[in-house]
């Protein structure tokens, strides 16, 4: 997201601005500058999450990420766990980023994201995700698809074992997002599972391909669809 689209979003009535390079893969980093010019421009208008990477199992890189984009203003940060291959990998990554932010008062949430196509990648499968974060005291879980060929998150993952993630994230009082190549055809479904936040970019891009640009049109139409999210 640059800052043209970023506006595209706001002006289409989304929830929440989601700072990502796809070209760096599913939760790639943006350059600094363009964190910071956005949290600067939108921070307390909209919140504003921030991906900092795929990461490896590098609990002090993780750190230093994540500070700098709390130091620039995020009000989310959201940490691939590409390289935790156990629940213990998780809770000692999640862990040190949230003693980081810590010592720095920093308010900024973090959000844990595991994939849906865990076991083409060997890393750590969803459904431990929501006790790695509780244990590490992370704010909330996602689950989105490392991989983007076209194949969406329906397609690893059924609605039961879904259904079951976002309730567990739901007792644990961790905030509960679902993402991967989602489209407004998914919004029946989602509004079922009921997840606090739903991530997408192709979906509402002008090509339809999360390497296009933002189409403000396409942000009102999932807007619309989503926004009777049930709550179970």
């Amino acid at each position: 997201m640059n800052s043209e689209e970023a506006g595209e979003a706001v002006a289409g009535g989304a929830g929440i601005l989601d700072l990502k390079n796809p070209a760096e893969g599913s939760l790639g980093a943006a350059h600094p500058k363009l964190v910071s010019e956005i949290c600067h421009r939108y921070g307390g208008t909209l919140p504003v999450s921030v991906a900092i990477g795929d990461f490896p199992h590098r609990p002090n890189g993780a750190a230093l990420a994540a500070l700098g984009a709390a130091e620039m203003g995020a009000d989310y940060i959201k940490v691939g766990l590409l390289g935790s291959q156990s629940e213990r990998q998780a809770v000692e990554l999640l862990a040190t980023i949230g003693e980081a932010l810590a010592w720095r008062g920093s308010k900024a949430k973090l959000i844990a994201a595991a994939y849906a196509d865990y076991w083409e990648a060997g890393t750590l499968e969803p459904c431990l995700l929501p006790a790695a974060a509780r244990s590490a005291q992370a704010a909330g879980c996602m689950i989105d698809t490392l991989r983007k060929d076209g194949a969406c998150l329906f397609d690893f993952l059924d609605q039961e074992r879904l259904g079951e993630f976002v309730a567990e994230c739901r007792h644990d009082g961790l905030l509960c997002a679902l993402a991967g190549s989602l489209k407004p055809c998914h919004a029946p479904v989602l509004r079922g599972l009921g997840p606090d936040i739903v991530g997408v970019r192709g979906a509402v891009c002008h090509s339809g391909v999360r390497s296009g640009n933002i189409d403000r049109r396409k942000v009102v139409k999932l807007v619309a669809c989503l926004s009777s999210l049930d709550r179970n």
